[in-house]
């Protein structure tokens, strides 16, 4: 595992910022009644989403759920075609027929967010056995939520992986609150790394348990998920517990009632951004006129891509009805 240089390590930086500004806009435009439906925001789990997919390559794939803005942004999908989606435009990436909660790009193996709950983790799997069948050389990530654990999709999914020996990374992105209720209310197993063990043999057959790595650690996450994707093409699948938080609520209008404002602020004295930001001016002297660079840049790709979004014409009748079959 190569360790990244200079260059890439600012560019996550870029990546990080962009994902925190287009979350905060999308805040605001909410507000406006510029988005509608749902929306929750990625704001504090941008090291998770950034280090995570920082180490795929591009035959890899990756599914995650309806939190799904920052790894698509993560990926390499267009801001401009982001925000669009997200304004329901047919400039969008999904034509403005999925919104929020449903960012794909086909071209770079991003399958998008899902608005059920975990619903996408057996489409993980089937994109995993897919690729064994035709023998094709790549993983599959597929994050989730802490609270998709505990629900039928999450064991069906993990159990078939281990059995077929599927090429897997399952990364649970535990931001401490499955929607209103803390982790430890409603899981068994505390740690839920634990809960490979349920699909692996003494005999070293079946999933292997991954770390819990700090996912507010932008390296940390990447050195995690590249060993473990590494393991996953050659053996099968690895499960990864990433230990994040949210610093907005489950989704908008959340009143967070369940948490207390001293805990938030905690979280935002040791937040991602901030914390990669100091390593970056601690390794490299002079870095900091970049890195102002970098946010500068970001806020104006932001501007961009609302200003492309809101010109972009709506869906029309025939968009709405088109892409229902196949030819």
């Amino acid at each position: 595992m190569a360790k990244p240089n200079k260059e890439t390590l600012l560019d996550w930086y870029r990546q990080m910022v962009l994902i925190r500004r287009f979350e905060e806009r999308c805040a605001e435009l909410y507000q406006q009644g510029l988005i509608g439906g749902f929306l929750h925001l990625y704001i504090g789990q941008e090291a998770t989403g950034v280090g995570a997919v920082a180490a795929l390559g591009p035959n890899d794939h990756v599914i995650t759920a309806y939190r799904d803005h920052g790894i698509a942004l993560a990926r390499g999908v267009d801001p401009n075609r982001a925000m669009a989606e997200m304004m329901g435009k047919r400039t969008g990436v999904s034509g403005g027929k999925g919104g929020s909660m449903h960012l794909a790009d086909r071209a770079l193996h991003m399958w998008g967010g899902y608005g059920i709950v975990g619903g996408h983790l057996p489409l993980a799997a089937g994109i995993a056995l897919k690729m064994k069948y035709l023998e094709e050389d790549g993983v599959v990530l597929a994050l989730m939520g802490d609270g998709s654990t505990n629900i039928g999709y999450f064991h069906e999914s993990l159990n078939l992986s281990a059995v077929w020996d599927l090429p897997v990374v399952w990364l649970i992105e535990n931001n401490q609150y499955g929607m209103g209720t803390a982790v430890e209310r409603a899981s068994g197993a505390k740690e839920l790394i634990r809960r490979a063990m349920a699909y692996s043999s003494e005999d070293g057959s079946g999933m292997k348990m991954g770390p819990r790595v700090d996912g507010m650690d932008v390296l940390a996450v990447y050195d995690a998920v590249s060993e473990a994707a590494e393991y996953a093409r050659k053996h099968g699948p690895v499960l990864v517990e990433s230990l994040t938080y949210r610093l907005e609520g489950h989704s908008m209008g959340d009143p967070q009632r369940y948490r207390t404002k001293e805990e938030v602020e905690s979280f935002v004295v040791s937040g991602p951004i901030g914390r990669f930001r100091h390593y970056l001016t601690e390794t490299y002297k002079g870095v900091e006129k970049a890195l102002d660079k970098l946010d500068a840049e970001a806020l104006q790709t932001i501007d961009d891509a609302v200003e492309f979004a809101k010109s972009s014409d709506n869906p029309t009748y025939e968009d709405l009805i088109s892409h229902v079959y196949v030819d």
